[in-house]
């Protein structure tokens, strides 16, 4: 019991340090999700050359999506005409970072990170999606739907009745993202706070401090698992408190926000085992070379600009940071504790009347993890030839399709070929 009352605390101070910056950054987020449609940025990825390339990588870094939820968007502009490096480029820029994490990094870790970790992602995007170009080239360009069927036609986290700008930020912001990264950023601000009060300052630094074998430490965990880019910062502040360098706690930040066995997994299933290859090597070398070099630019900074986990404490909470993290607490509470809707829900545009459907098939997916995949896979089925309704519940893994002559097939082949395992469900 006496420990309990310290975690709470730190944990408190995280959040409270977080709170105000990811308010803005969610708001931000909601803006960018009525601003910009996969329409808008399927429109500026075709071709080859370095620009695609650069747009596509400059695109994906504001965009609130993990390593898991840029998959099907990823599979979704390379099916409306995306070429292998623009597409490759928008892979491993988008889940390094956001414009909600770019302000976390900001609270927590500093000026310095806030910036140089956005400008590592757009680097490594670009040489990725070169390195793809050159060594993968595309045979005929990208892969376009031969439906002709665009994306989608409204934001791309929406499928809900259109409805006022405003709102459908507001909704996109506080409610959906804030459900969809509730669970891993709580995860992370307790694993922040457990590590600043039941591990001593510094006591892995002879072990986990600067220098290559502590980033190799810091890739092989954060590469295979799976954390978004707003939850590994509390982790990687934690990471500092027991010795990390800023450099080593970059490779983390990197490594492990960009990759995940299953992302890898998918890429070699649809973009070939070359441009997979080209992906992990780009994100681990890019981490690498990312943290060394930031070690080496805060040796000419001053100390007060390196980001050390004390320094939380200097940094206390006001009023504002403490009424910012109730009001953070409350909204994160609440998206946790509501019921998620039941189904994202769309229907073909079809005869008046029509009500009567001669086909009804429940297909059941693995592999959603947010309501980016319930939209995503939404939207591909209901442009699937037949479909009249189609519902996506992302808690039970099942969808139900309605329609007229439908081909079992070609629903599977939908869904599959956005990265996800489906399969129908047993009668």
């Amino acid at each position: 019991m006496d420990m309990v009352v310290p975690l709470i605390s730190a944990c408190w101070l995280v959040l409270g340090q977080m709170a105000p910056y990811l308010l803005f950054g969610f708001l931000m987020a909601g803006v960018l999700s009525v601003a910009i449609t996969p329409e808008w940025v399927e429109r500026h990825l075709g071709g080859r050359g370095f620009g695609p390339v650069f747009k596509s990588s400059l695109f994906g870094i504001p965009l609130p999506l993990c390593s898991c939820g840029v998959i099907p968007v990823m599979a979704s502009i390379r099916r409306h005409g995306a070429g292998r490096g623009a597409t490759v480029g928008f892979l491993l820029s988008t889940p390094q970072t956001g414009v909600d994490s770019i302000f976390a990094t900001y609270a927590l870790l500093g000026p310095v990170l806030a910036v140089y970790r956005p400008l590592v992602a757009l680097v490594t995007g670009v040489v990725g999606g070169l390195a793809a170009q050159v060594f993968d080239p595309d045979r005929s360009g990208g892969e376009t739907d031969a439906s002709g069927v665009p994306a989608c036609t409204a934001s791309c986290c929406s499928d809900g009745p259109r409805r006022g700008l405003v709102a459908r930020a507001l909704e996109y912001g506080f409610v959906t993202l804030s459900r969809d990264i509730a669970k891993p950023l709580f995860v992370g601000i307790l694993i922040a706070g457990a590590m600043s009060v039941f591990i001593q300052e510094n006591f892995l630094s002879a072990y986990l401090g600067g220098g290559l074998v502590a980033m190799l430490v810091m890739m092989a965990m954060g590469i295979p698992i799976y954390v978004c880019s707003t939850a590994s910062i509390p982790i990687a502040l934690g990471f500092m408190h027991m010795g990390a360098s800023p450099g080593a706690a970059l490779v983390f930040l990197i490594s492990g926000p960009a990759t995940n066995a299953a992302a890898i997994s998918v890429v070699w299933q649809l973009l070939g085992r070359r441009t997979a290859i080209i992906y992990l090597v780009t994100a681990a070398l890019g981490a690498l070379l990312a943290g060394i070099s930031l070690d080496a630019l805060y040796n000419y900074l001053p100390p007060a600009m390196v980001p050390m986990a004390h320094h939380a404490e200097a940094h206390a909470s006001g009023w504002v940071g403490n009424a910012s993290a109730v009001a953070l607490l409350i909204i994160l509470l609440a998206s946790l504790l509501e019921k998620r809707p039941a189904v994202v829900k769309g229907e073909t545009a079809g005869k008046e009347g029509v009500s009567a459907m001669t086909d009804r098939i429940i297909i059941r997916i693995s592999g959603m993890t947010c309501s980016h995949c319930v939209n995503t896979i939404a939207r591909a089925l209901r442009q699937t030839s037949g479909v009249r309704e189609a519902t996506v519940d992302l808690d039970s893994g099942q969808a139900v399709v309605s329609g007229e002559d439908l081909d079992t097939q070609t629903l599977l082949h939908a869904i599959r070929d956005l990265g996800y395992e489906a399969s129908l469900a047993d009668s």
